[in-house]
């Protein structure tokens, strides 16, 4: 059976019947038609043993099989030896044929399933940090800075979703973007895309894990109040009224912390100093015991830590439509609170005034950093595309997706930014959690924080088993090469996550690194090469082209060196 089971014919043209039909279960490499022995199957029913024709058929795939062992692709199945798409079944050992039906290949999406699928990959935790990129760099340029972003962005994620057509003589249908590395650099192309991957997705988990912390320490603290009738003073720093918003680190640029992770002057942050209710001994020890910084990140280990080592993320992948649900969600919660607040704007262009920013900052290059991570789609843009059922759309779809993209950002940034309470607030108090302004008493942001509190617990496995897969596949060969493997990448993984949100719980900070350093080599600089030395092959590469990707390299250099000068 072990014989059986092994592939009996490798992908040798694009067309063929490995690239056609849809099986949910069933892997793509393993589409094959075989035959089982009838001892193998339990049902003795005549309609579900194989056929002669069926056993025939498997006589001559396991013929040529051997055949196609060797390098030499002319030893290839003949096409009359193959059935035609609808005539192919897969037979298991327990009995089941799966029909595989003809197509257009793996389950195919139409044009505005694809749209929305790329959204609501890109929609991750950088919408939170938009609001205070855009008080960083200044209202005008932000917006500026954000719709050059996502054009560069788009364009050099076009160069990614085109690079493997551009290898002739080789069938690049099922490579990824590391094989086209690899194809133009070797072994350091393979290994550095590999590198920056780690880099992104590992970023991303660390983002969550301060996040869950955040989410789940407002949301505990919510529960608790309403629980005990515990009525939280207005010591706080913000406005009046129903519709409150707060300044936790007042006089501080609005991300400002002490060696202990709590607000100055007033200790806000972590643990409310100013309560009434009738027993204020117990909401000492409740504070003692549920802080953001101190004690809420290692409660999460006990939690996600297990889930970390499971062998398959597929229970966890059912969940990822609560993505969609919260960014939804966020846009509703926005779209109130602006109602509500009203425009707070004043223009002051170069001079910053006691409550407004200046219109244009040197601190620019932090939004920057925090933008090539929330357009960050480069590493899997070619897996996603392959599901579009019009092909020659891909690039229509593509830039549809991020215009799309960048109004949801635009628009959640914009009126964050403008409707922030100035005055009384100074827009410099705006968190790079744009949720962190708002006071944990308030059932809206309280139902937004739960829901993504429990979409990223079931997110965060997902980053874990993609980061397991590239790492271990690399190194070992196998997705799990042992518990002992995983456990030990899981708990860097997750040391790495306690340690930040116990020091340095700054998620705009946190983002804007790894998504300027991830982007140096997978947004700017790997495509832009690989276009140069496309078009350098064929001589079509003309000195336009090559002072503009030149540029764009200059681009990626400047926005990582510009998150530690800025």
């Amino acid at each position: 059976m072990e014989e059986d089971c092994k592939p009996l014919l490798s992908p040798v043209r694009k067309g063929s019947y490995t690239d056609t039909g849809s099986t949910d279960s069933l892997d793509r490499a393993a589409r094959r038609p075989f035959h089982v022995e009838p001892r193998n199957i339990v049902e003795d029913t005549p309609s579900e043993r194989v056929t002669a024709e069926a056993a025939v058929l498997s006589s001559r795939v396991h013929y040529y099989g051997r055949l196609t062992a060797s390098a030499d692709r002319l030893l290839s199945p003949p096409d009359h030896v193959i059935p035609c798409p609808e005539e192919i079944y897969v037979y298991s050992p327990l009995g089941t044929a799966f029909k595989v039906t003809g197509g257009d290949g793996v389950s195919k999406n139409p044009s505005i399933i694809t749209i929305f699928a790329i959204w609501n990959t890109m929609m991750g935790t950088s919408i939170l940090s938009i609001p205070w990129g855009i008080k960083q760099s200044g209202f005008t340029l932000g917006i500026i800075i954000l719709i050059l972003m996502g054009l560069l962005t788009l364009y050099c994620c076009l160069r990614v979703l085109k690079s493997p057509k551009s290898i002739p003589y080789i069938d690049t249908s099922d490579w990824e973007f590391p094989d086209v590395c690899k194809y133009y650099f070797g072994t350091f192309g393979q290994w550095s895309s590999l590198l920056f991957s780690m880099v992104s997705l590992i970023g991303a988990m660390v983002v969550y894990w301060v996040l869950m912390s955040n989410f789940l320490f407002n949301t505990g603290k919510f529960i608790y109040n309403y629980a005990y009738n515990v009525s939280i003073s207005d010591t706080d720093f913000g406005t009046n009224g129903s519709n409150r918003v707060i300044c936790p680190f007042p006089g501080t640029g609005g991300d400002g912390r002490n060696g202990s992770g709590i607000s100055a002057p007033c200790q806000l942050s972590d643990g409310y100093s100013g309560y009434y209710g009738n027993n204020t001994t117990d909401t000492d020890l409740f504070d003692r015991w549920w802080s953001k910084t101190n004690t809420i990140p290692f409660y999460l280990i006990i939690l996600l830590l297990p889930l970390l080592n499971f062998r398959s993320a597929s229970f966890f992948a059912r969940f990822t439509f609560l993505g969609t649900i919260s960014v939804v969600y966020l846009i509703i919660l926005v779209t109130m609170k602006a109602v509500r607040l009203g425009f707070h704007l004043e223009f002051h262009w170069f001079d910053s005034s006691e409550f407004f920013v200046p219109e244009f900052r040197l601190l620019c290059p932090q939004l920057t950093g925090v933008l090539t991570l929330a357009f960050f789609i480069h590493n899997c843009v070619i897996t996603l595309m392959k599901s579009n059922k019009h092909q020659e759309n891909n690039v229509r779809d593509l830039s549809l997706a991020y215009l799309l993209v960048g109004l949801t950002y635009l628009y959640v940034g914009v009126l964050i930014f403008a409707t922030f309470p100035s005055p009384p607030l100074s827009k410099d108090c705006i968190e790079p959690n744009f949720l962190d302004n708002f006071p944990s008493s308030d059932i809206l942001v309280f139902v937004a924080r739960t829901c993504l509190l429990f979409q990223m617990t079931t997110v965060y496995p997902l980053l874990g088993y993609l980061v397991r897969v590239q790492m271990m596949s690399q190194i070992f060969g196998k997705h799990y090469p042992g518990f002992f493997h995983v456990l030990t990448l899981n708990i860097i993984i997750v040391a790495a996550g306690v340690c930040m949100a116990r020091f340095y719980p700054n998620i705009g900070s946190i983002i804007r690194y790894s998504g300027a350093t991830c982007g140096l080599a997978l947004v700017f600089v790997f495509p832009s090469l690989i276009h140069m030395m496309s078009l350098k092959r064929r001589g079509e590469l003309g000195w336009p082209s090559g002072l503009f990707h030149s540029l764009l390299i200059v681009l990626g250099v400047a926005n990582v060196a510009g998150q530690f000068f800025m």
